[in-house]
């Protein structure tokens, strides 16, 4: 009796285990580690930026589009606390299938600065870590030359 009420309160974290993970101080340098090949994508967003849905739409199209050779991570710079709210807002962006990563840290501004010393904090920002250790930073709401960019290259 007490193994299947031990599974019965695991099945909630067992259905979740896809979902949001926090992000930590901790946790950076693994995200930022250069893929085996490709690029690595992680899209920066924020729950009250009104570009940053059509940012990781167009990420998310590049994606698909060169599955093989770029690998996508979302990461909300808002408090992993707004769980719901953030899980809500990258499934009505059609983004559940993607990694997805939420600030775990009392001092949100110390993981900006470990994810890009050059960024400022602002949203949607977009880090292109390269299998060569190359890094580009795009900042705002994408342009058609930007995505371009972050294909890869013929």
């Amino acid at each position: 009796m007490k193994r299947w009420l031990a599974l019965l309160l695991l099945m909630p974290a067992i259905a979740a285990a896809g979902s949001l993970k926090p992000l930590a101080a901790a946790d950076v340098s693994a995200l930022l580690a250069p893929p085996a090949h490709g690029e690595r994508l992680i899209a920066l967003w924020a729950l009250d930026c009104a570009y940053c849905e059509p940012n990781l739409q167009a990420l998310a199209q590049l994606q698909q589009a060169h599955p093989a050779a770029i690998e996508l991570v979302t990461v909300a710079t808002d408090d992993i606390a707004n769980l719901d709210a953030i899980e809500k807002r990258l499934q009505a962006a059609g983004m559940a299938a993607f990694p997805a990563r939420a600030y775990a840290d009392a001092t949100p501004e110390r993981l900006n600065y470990l994810i890009d010393p050059d960024w400022g904090g602002e949203t949607p920002r977009v880090l292109v870590i390269r299998s060569d250790g190359s890094r580009d930073g795009f900042s705002g709401e994408l342009t058609a030359k930007q995505l371009q960019t972050l294909g890869p290259k013929p």
